[in-house]
């Protein structure tokens, strides 16, 4: 007869057998990613989201020579912090925004602090949009207040800033390019230009309903997107840059650049950003 002993250690052989051979050692965990933010890129306290009572976190660049000059900067706002300065983090590699921003400090004395704001991992979809959609109640108002009321003032209080609409952009990519284009038609008063990569407006088709309202005067926009993303992508942007011209926006306020081959990734959105950030301040000084 089998003792109580015998059974238990039956059934640890079987189960030893099951995931491995028996006595083999458990696999080892992921090793992880060595980071590549450079040292002018601090991660901040993490701040609360107003009415939605969450915890964000913020990454913040600032310029090579920041703490060897008097200078106030034009200020970057960013979505999805995760995946703009450290591979470590990034969700499927980095922008390398960090890296850009010093080549192009040095090359075209383009000097800007960035701000990204962490996504917030399963509730990122209702966050980053300002319209109800089929996947869920929106929560984009409060996001984009919690830019304004709690972050923006946090950044220009405790950093050298340039804290007038003319010096403040906002940025992101698919969704983070549609609560982009909300957060400049909600706050026109804070946001004088935006970059809008990749835009999800299949995601929010009211989008283009509320764009038809003029823009505030002075307002730029930087529209991209790749021809291999959805297939509706470069459809949904032309019919979107058709919409806020005919609204009153000028066309040398507007930048539309379609890249061939190009797809909807992390790599697409690196390799655009010096282009888009150039235009969005290079005469912002």
């Amino acid at each position: 007869m089998m003792t109580v002993s015998s059974r238990f250690a039956a059934l640890l052989i079987g189960a030893l057998a099951i995931s491995g051979t028996a006595g083999a050692s458990p696999p080892a965990p992921p090793k992880a990613r060595a980071s590549t933010a450079l040292p002018n890129v601090h991660v901040l306290p993490a701040l609360t989201i107003p009415g939605l009572d969450r915890q964000r976190a913020l990454r913040i660049y600032l310029p090579p020579d920041y703490g060897k000059s008097d200078a106030r900067y034009p200020v970057l706002y960013l979505h999805d912090g995760q995946n703009l300065f450290d591979a470590a983090t990034g969700f499927a590699g980095e922008w390398e925004i960090d890296e850009s921003l010093n080549r192009l400090a040095k090359s075209r004395a383009l000097e800007i602090i960035a701000v990204g704001i962490d996504n917030g991992g399963e509730h990122r979809m209702q966050e980053l949009t300002g319209w109800d959609a089929k996947y869920g109640k929106a929560e984009g108002a409060a996001y984009v207040d919690f830019i304004v009321d709690v972050v923006k003032p946090y950044i220009d209080r405790h950093y050298r800033t340039l804290p007038d609409r003319a010096h403040t952009a906002i940025m992101g990519s698919s969704l983070g390019a549609l609560i982009s284009h909300y957060a400049l038609m909600r706050r026109p008063d804070v946001f004088g230009s935006a970059g809008l990569f990749s835009p999800s407006y299949w995601y929010a088709p009211a989008s283009f309903d509320d764009a038809a309202r003029p823009l505030a005067a002075g307002t730029r926009l930087y529209f991209y997107a790749g021809s291999n993303e959805d297939p509706d992508m470069v459809a949904n942007l032309l019919k979107m840059v058709s919409v806020v011209q005919d609204a009153g926006l000028p066309r040398a306020s507007t930048k539309v650049h379609v890249v061939a081959g190009a797809g909807h990734n992390e790599a697409a959105w690196r390799s655009e950003f010096p282009d888009a950030v150039e235009w969005l301040f290079g005469n912002a000084r």
